[in-house]
């Protein structure tokens, strides 16, 4: 791989203006496609293959206001004033009348009939219902809602309007991401000492994410894709594409520091850290296409998308930085006395100052049975609240406080209690078609749902088109997001084939809450085995790059490390309510029930990324010395401070998002965010040295029948050593000091 690296590079520096050009070229007919045929995002959750969305699925053929989107106009009285006097009866009803006017509505219920008058008659809720789904209502008809609601508030009624038809924002760029960006160019600045090179470093990235995310994009038409998924997409893609040319650029700049020719220098900066970015690239998209297996349409567009952004990051970094770094030529090489220069020869060890990097690591292993006692004392003691997790899709209990849909969601709950905002439907179906067995079951239905525990109400059985269908409406005694309205839809389906024996009725439980419960369910049950295929998939990996039992086993428990803690912040933020008011957190409750599973498929690429390129120089000063405890500092002496540039830049676009008012993106933001910190600086930069400073020689000890079987990846770039000439980058070791470790060097120590 490293060889056709090279060569890529070389290819890409002799045909700059093609390179750029075909990519400019293809950035423009994506944003014409899009602007041309772009489609409308859709943020529905489904699982396929449940019980909750094949009743779904029927009811949307034979009683489409039950399963199309709805929203609520929540009426309350002055007070001192009752909801039914009678000015205010006559203003319900007229907007009763407006709001059946407004776009796509099918439906709408007034108060009485549907039963929702407070019992202090104090409030009242109009049902608005919709005769498509969530993610095709317009934002116009939305708007005809608000503002017929809005028009009720002349008359001294104060309104609100919630429901279904408010969901996830979406992807979205306001003042935070560009924050993130500018501190991630701040970064680089800091890291290059050029604002050139910083430039340089900024302008593949960002190619990359606008040809990735208009990509996602121009295929809404033809493909269900949510906007959540596009928001990932945009923060990873944004997030890797400046990481990954951060590593090749800043391998460039050492070898150009040490007089090298700059065509040769790129490509063997690409044919070696590009070795290593394909390689963390590569696995963080088989992590994130891996979600598709989990059968759930909406995570697998966001596993799919997200990776596709991945892997429009990788082709940009390892085509356009050589492109774009043939336009510089020797102008990124730094300047004789620069700082940037005086780094590079600190670096190098011809200075006589320590690097930063070597300072760090001298310090860890000082006492490295110490250091890994105390910060695994630490990660685990901020595992613990993840004991605790519990797993849900967020509704508009979770939207900011100002929001009208919060509102809304409030009033209902405080008002008629919190079963309202998420009511169970049960469908009860018969073999009679006349529809008098069927009415008859589905009283009898009702009656035995009235006797399950957790059941504040049972609205009567309403008829469908169809003649063997009737629909109950089931008000649980709690929230949609509580563990008892999960026990609920677990004891109705219990007491199925007993109804049916009874009844002569078979029954299905569905509706927005138990989708989202069986969504969460789902989720939960693919949790652990989705954790051992990853953790599984990074022994084997790293065992394949390292040639090493102890560096494999030791990055997956620094993994599991960084993920448990994560999740544990997670959980004392945002279900606990740790420093929500401080941190802008409008609502504790569970943890989106997704938010695991992408946090372990990124992290995973991630931790793989930082072990790589810590490691390979780790290794490189083992292979040439065979001191093993030395290796650990000498090696850290190149790529300590490129890795801190790297987690830095990825905490700050990841912590970019979180101020986003999204109930989906900003605990994912806010998880991403600190399973980066924690991962780069406590894991890798810091327990990583001291476990190799404990087992010493045995760190790269492997038997020699595996070594024998288990493939060569060559991903630190060994195998240039026989075609890169050693007049293309100067070296005080010769040729395979311009590598970041040797690959070849490390098979004499593995045990054979």
């Amino acid at each position: 791989m490293a060889v056709l690296l090279h060569r890529l590079g070389h290819s890409a520096y002799r045909h700059r203006k093609l390179v750029l050009g075909i990519w400019l070229f293809v950035l423009a007919a994506l944003i014409t496609c899009v602007g041309v045929f772009g489609g409308k995002l859709d943020d529905r959750f489904s699982v396929p293959g449940t019980e909750s969305q094949r009743a779904l699925d029927s009811l949307s053929k034979t009683l489409p206001e039950a399963s199309g989107a709805s929203a609520q106009i929540v009426f309350t009285a002055p007070s001192g004033h009752r909801i039914t006097e009678a000015p205010y009866t006559a203003v319900i009803t007229r907007t009763v009348a407006q709001a059946e006017q407004a776009p796509q509505v099918s439906a709408v219920v007034d108060p009485q009939s549907a039963g929702a008058v407070s019992a202090d008659r104090t409030t009242a809720i109009v049902q608005v219902h919709y005769r498509v789904q969530t993610a095709e209502v317009r934002t116009s008809s939305v708007d005809a809602i608000k503002n017929t609601a809005r028009a009720a508030e002349k008359d001294g009624l104060r309104t609100s309007v919630g429901g279904s038809v408010f969901n996830s924002n979406g992807v979205h760029i306001g003042p935070s991401e560009i924050i993130g960006v500018a501190v991630a160019l701040l970064v680089l600045v800091v890291t290059f000492g050029s604002l050139l090179a910083a430039g340089m470093a900024l302008l593949p990235a960002l190619i990359g994410v606008a040809a990735g995310l208009t990509g996602l994009l121009a295929l809404a038409p033809a493909v269900s894709i949510s906007s959540t998924a596009v928001t990932l997409a945009l923060m990873l893609g944004l997030a890797v594409g400046i990481d990954y040319v951060l590593f090749i650029l800043s391998r460039h700049r050492q070898q150009l520091a040490r007089g090298a020719e700059p065509k040769e220098s790129v490509a063997l900066a690409v044919g070696t850290a590009g070795s290593a970015v394909v390689f963390a690239g590569t696995t963080v998209i088989i992590a994130l296409a891996a979600l598709s297996v989990i059968g759930i349409p909406f995570l697998t567009t966001m596993g799919l998308g997200a990776a596709g952004a991945v892997l429009v990051a990788v082709l940009a970094a390892i085509t356009l930085v050589p492109a774009i770094a043939g336009f510089a030529g020797t102008r990124l090489a730094p300047k004789h006395g620069s700082r940037a220069a005086r780094r590079a020869a600190d670096a190098e060890g011809a200075t006589g100052r320590t690097p930063l990097g070597t300072r760090w690591t001298k310090w860890v292993i000082a006492k490295p049975l110490l250091t890994v006692l105390a910060v695994t004392g630490i990660l685990v003691t901020l595992m613990l609240p993840a004991a605790d997790l519990r797993l849900a899709l967020p509704d508009n209990g979770s939207a900011p406080h100002a929001s009208t849909q919060r509102t809304a969601y409030d009033t209902i709950d405080a008002k008629f209690g919190p079963g309202f905002n998420g009511p169970l439907l049960v469908l009860a179906e018969t073999n009679d078609l006349t529809g008098a067995a069927s009415s008859d079951a589905g009283a009898q239905v009702a009656e035995k749902l009235r006797t399950l525990k957790d059941v504040k109400a049972v609205l009567p059985p309403e008829p469908t088109t169809d003649p063997t269908q009737r629909v109950i409406t089931v008000l649980p005694d709690s929230g949609p997001d509580s563990a008892r309205t999960d026990r609920l839809v677990r004891d109705i389906r219990a007491v199925a084939s007993d109804v049916r024996a009874t009844t002569g009725a078979s029954i299905a439980v569905t509706g927005t809450t138990a989708v989202n419960i069986d969504v969460s369910n789902r989720l939960s049950d693919s949790l652990l085995p989705f954790v051992a295929i990853v953790v599984g998939l990074s022994l084997l990996l790293l065992m394949m790059v390292f040639r090493s039992l102890v560096i494999p086993v030791k990055a997956a428990v620094g993994f599991l490390l960084s993920v448990g803690a994560s999740l544990g912040l997670v959980v004392a933020v945002f279900q606990w309510g740790r420093l929500a008011d401080v941190l802008g957190v409008p609502h504790s409750g569970p943890v989106v029930s997704f938010l695991p599973i992408i946090l372990i498929g990124v992290l995973f690429g991630l931790a793989m990324d930082y072990e790589v390129f810590l490691v390979s120089g780790m290794r490189e000063e083992w292979a040439h010395t065979g001191r093993a405890r030395q290796s650990v500092v000498d090696g850290a002496r190149h790529s300590v401070r490129v890795v801190t540039a790297a987690a830095l830049i990825m905490f700050t676009v990841f912590a970019g998002f979180f101020p986003l008012d999204d109930s989906l993106i900003k605990p994912i933001a806010f998880a991403l965010a600190v399973g980066v910190a924690i991962d780069a600086f406590a894991v890798r930069m810091t327990l990583v040295p001291a476990v190799l400073a404990l087992a010493g020689r045995g760190a790269w000890w492997l038997p020699g029948w595996l070594d024998r079987l288990l493939p060569d990846l060559d991903v630190e770039g060994s195998s240039l050593q026989k075609v890169v000439p050693e007049k293309g980058v100067p070296a005080e070791r010769g040729e395979s000091e311009a590598e970041p470790a040797g690959a070849g060097g490390a098979r004499g120590n593995s045990g054979e």
